[in-house]
């Protein structure tokens, strides 16, 4: 039987949500119906594949209508409002993906699953809040929100002022078993928003905790296992670039995995957006030294996964 390439694809916020529409689920749906597209391609390309979205912006707003409607209903904990976001970014993926396969004749059934992520309770990212969530404000607005409030807010690459929350490592996923007997059949969108954090209990139960999990590192996670034969991860530049924003800044085709590590090191990703999209491809291909991971855009990710553009990043 033909083997078909297994990839884990993950989606960034522009995959889901345009910078010049409004914030409303009808704008959103516009978005995603054209990434869907782009994914529906892949598809037809022989490509199996399984979905990874963020949900920064959309778990922000979730919990700020609930906080603010705290004195009519109770609000809801952090990470149910990470499982709202899962379930209705699911939904528009799921709607919209469905429809551009059958247009094309491909009649592969598209299923959200809500996932949950094992995280550790002691993980120092709780320590340190460094996850961008929610709308972007002026820095006088972010002053304001910190003494209200008493959020953690942080300059976020140079676009604004957002509220920042722990971002522990996910360690795993508890749903796998379902996402690979879903595999062969099916297009399964999982570990929405990073997957839905909750930390184990001595009697074996979970319990959601207050964090938002890194997208790239959960779908390098489910990469690694689901045997994938690729990573991609798809954001809003065509290729990863050194010194980004600079007269002397350059985009890279390629990077080993000894070069990104001095890249890290010398700090030319920002810990809010890229560093962790280099760290999860370097992670897969550690994990994998005779794979890829490709960094690339959304409207760049078929020419990137036959290598002729993005960041390849291999082992050697």
């Amino acid at each position: 039987m033909e083997h078909r390439p297994r990839i884990v694809i993950a989606l960034g916020g522009n995959a889901l949500q345009s910078k010049d529409s409004e914030p409303t689920a009808q704008a959103q749906l516009e978005v995603v119906r054209q990434t869907c597209e782009q994914i529906a391609e892949i598809s037809c390309r022989g490509y199996e594949m399984a979905l990874v979205h963020g949900n920064g912006p959309q778990v922000g707003r979730i919990l700020l209508a609930s906080e603010t409607a705290k004195d009519v209903v109770p609000p809801m904990p952090f990470d149910v409002c990470g499982a709202m976001s899962q379930g209705y970014i699911g939904y528009h993926l799921q709607q919209a993906l469905s429809y551009a396969l059958n247009q094309r004749n491909r009649s592969i059934p598209v299923v959200s699953l809500t996932t949950q992520m094992v995280v550790e309770r002691d993980d120092p990212a709780f320590q340190n809040p460094s996850k961008p969530i929610g709308p972007f404000c002026t820095e006088e607005e972010a002053r304001k929100l910190e003494a209200a409030k008493g959020y953690t807010m942080k300059e976020d690459a140079g676009r604004g002022w957002r509220r920042v929350v722990p971002s522990p490592l996910p360690r795993r996923i508890v749903e796998i078993g379902a996402v690979r007997q879903l595999w062969d059949e099916t297009i399964v969108i999982t570990c929405g928003g990073g997957g839905i954090p909750v930390a184990e209990n001595p009697d074996g139960s979970l319990e959601g905790v207050a964090a938002v999990i890194d997208k790239d590192f959960a779908a390098e996670l489910l990469a690694e296992q689901v045997h994938a034969d690729m990573l991609l991860i798809l954001t809003e530049v065509e290729k990863v670039a050194i010194r980004f924003g600079k007269p002397d800044q350059e985009n890279l085709s390629h990077m080993t995995l000894k070069d990104a590590a001095r890249y890290v090191e010398e700090g030319h990703f920002a810990a809010g957006s890229m560093l962790p999209k280099v760290l999860a491809a370097m992670k897969f291909v550690r994990a994998f030294p005779n794979k890829r991971a490709i960094i690339s855009s959304l409207d760049k990710a078929i020419p990137a996964l036959a290598g002729e553009t993005g960041t390849q990043v291999t082992f050697a």
